[in-house]
């Protein structure tokens, strides 16, 4: 494929349709995010992608079925700073 995926990353379902193989429906769900557990360097019997990667759901599903999402980016969060209230001498 060309992109890189590893563990710990977002990826986006875009292909939910029947195993390729065997021709059963799967259990994913097309739009849906999956986190990658793990990546196997194997090159899929359909012939479209070199990798299979584990989702948590089933066994492992070729890569093309997926899209690697951006990672998230840091956000700066305004904190309020309380200020000691100054007490009048009486």
């Amino acid at each position: 494929m060309s992109y890189d995926v590893g563990r710990g990353d977002l990826v986006l379902c875009v292909n939910a349709s029947p195993n390729h193989v065997t021709g059963e429906p799967v259990p994913l769900v097309a739009g849906e995010t999956y986190t990658v557990y793990d990546l196997w360097l194997f090159a899929c019997p359909c012939g479209r992608s070199d990798a299979l990667l584990d989702v948590g759901v089933g066994f492992a599903w070729c890569q093309s079925r997926f899209r690697l999402l951006p990672k998230p980016k840091a956000k700066d969060k305004r904190r309020k700073v309380s200020v000691p209230k100054e007490l009048e001498k009486v």
